[in-house]
Formats: C-alpha cells, structure tokens, sequence
C-alpha cells in the first residue's frame, strides 16, 4: 500500500470512526452518575486479577529442527489478553498456541518471548519493547512480534491519542528492526457482560474507536492488523458461558483459542508461511506490508 493510498483510507477510517462515535460530553448529569455507579459494580463483580499467568517461553515444533531450517523467532507484547490470564496450564496461553500454530504452518521451530503483562495499557509497549529486544539471542531482533493491547486503555480513559501514539512508537521501532509486527486490535468491549448498560454500550463505543484509530496507526506505521472485535465480538456475545473465564472479563481457555485462529493466518503470512491452498506446502513468497486481516475500512470500525 502505497503512502498517499494509506493516508487516503487513514482519513476515510477516522472519519467514519467520528461518525460512529460521540463521547461522555454529551450526557446529562444524571447520566454520567449512572455510569460512574455501574462502572463501581462492574469492578466489583469482576474482582482484582490474582497472580500471573504460566509462562510459556520457549521452542515449539522443536521436531522440524534440521540443517537450513531457522528458527522463527516470536514475541508477544501488550495485556492480560496477550498473557493468557486465566488459564492454568501454558500450553492454553495465547503465546504458545500462535507459537505452536506457526511452528505447524512454517514447518520450523519457532522460539517464543512473551513479555505481556496483566493490567498493560499501550504505555507499557515501551519497556515491553526494551525487554524484548535487550533478550534477542545474539542480539537478533525478533522474525515477528505479535501486540494485543487496548482494553485497559479504555477502562482507564486513557486518550485515543495518546494511546496510539504509544502503540505507534512501538510498532516503527520494531519496523525499524526489521520485525514484522501483527497487532489484534482492542476487543469488544460492548461483550462483557458484568457490565450494565448504558455503560457497556459506551464501552463498545469507546472500543471501537480506539480499534479504528489502532488500525489507522499500525499499518501507517508498516505493521499489519487483525480486528479482533469485529471478528470475535459477535461469538463472544453469543457464547458468553463458553468465550469468557469465571470472572465474566478475561477468556476463557476457548476464548484464547478463538483469538489465536483469528491472529495465526496474518501472522503466518507476514513472515511468508501461510501453506498454499493447493499444495498445502509453506508459501515463501516475500510478505507484503501494510496488509490487514480484512480491508482497512471495514476492519478498523
């Protein structure tokens, strides 16, 4: 995609996410009371997050190790939803479920980094990114780097702006490392259920905007995107019980599988290995840039 291309759909992206928005300001009093109350509900009925998450560092697909094959080397950056929150065994964690999904579709071993952290917020991405670079073996900056981020933006209100600003500087210094970078944009907040409306619907709002102006900064930046919300948002307001965890926010382990299904062809494909659909062999094409999971447009709102 070229420059004056992407700033063309970047402007048609931010017009419709104003559009689609409108913000706090135009409640009355009472309104904003209710919310501020539902909001202290909410957070009660969810609860404080308790401990970390396994971690799940390592080789997989160790089996395909053979003289000329190279090791893909992955990392994870951003929040819970990236940890894996919630679940109790590694292997059902976001990280080694793309870890091990690539390691199949390449053929090739595929060491993971995982550096996400519970409560992150895109303010975070910046030692996360010092983390992730500073351990590269000898020095090597990482094949590919996977960033799920922007629910705990929302929550805490933090500023569009400023919020893809972070998410930006991220995703060029990476660029600029020679990593391809993959990022699941904020999820559907408008699905949790714990929270009440009219908030969830402001929260569904907020998320989306947010989305939009991700998707808008990420691939400007070089970077791809996957449009989780859009993607994922209706399966899990469908099959709350089944997508979500006990504590009614964080997925489940079903929920993190069907994030990881989502992520894994662009993935995949941004490293060049997404198997042809004839031969079912590795496509080892160079990957080309910008490229999101559906049409910028349609993805970013």
């Amino acid at each position: 995609m070229t420059g004056p291309t992407r700033l063309r759909v970047a402007k048609r992206v931010a017009a419709a996410a104003a559009l689609s928005g409108g913000g706090i300001g135009v409640l009355t009093g009472g309104a904003i009371g209710l919310i501020v109350a539902e909001a202290k509900l909410a957070r009660r009925a969810i609860g404080p997050t308790t401990g970390d998450p396994p971690r799940a560092d390592g080789v997989y697909g160790a089996w395909y190790a053979a003289p000329g094959v190279e090791v893909i080397r992955m990392a994870v950056l951003g929040d819970s939803s990236a940890a894996g929150y919630g679940v109790t065994e590694s292997a059902r964690t976001p990280g080694a479920l793309l870890a091990s999904g690539l390691a199949e579709a390449a053929g090739a071993p595929v060491r993971l980094h995982n550096v996400a952290k519970v409560g992150g917020q895109s303010s975070d991405l910046g030692w996360q990114l010092e983390r992730v670079l500073a351990a590269g073996p000898d020095g090597r900056a990482p094949h590919l780097a996977v960033i799920m981020i922007g629910a705990n933006d929302v929550t805490h209100r933090v500023k569009v702006a400023e919020s893809v600003r972070f998410l930006g500087d991220a995703v060029r210094r990476l660029r600029a490392a020679g990593t391809e970078v993959i990022v699941g944009t904020c999820p559907d907040l408008g699905t949790i259920r714990p929270v009440a409306q009219p908030l969830r619907r402001l929260a569904r709002r907020w998320s989306r905007q947010l989305a939009a102006a991700q998707t808008v900064e990420v691939v400007l930046a070089g970077g791809r995107t996957v449009s989780l919300g859009s993607l994922l948002g209706p399966e899990f307001d469908a099959r709350p019980e089944d997508m979500f965890g006990p504590d009614r926010f964080h997925p489940s382990a079903e929920g993190y599988a069907t994030a990881a299904m989502a992520l894994l062809p662009s993935i995949a494909a941004a490293v060049g290995r997404w198997p042809d659909a004839e031969t079912g062999e590795p496509d080892l094409l160079e990957p080309a840039r910008g490229e999101a999971r559906m049409p910028l447009a349609r993805a970013a709102v």
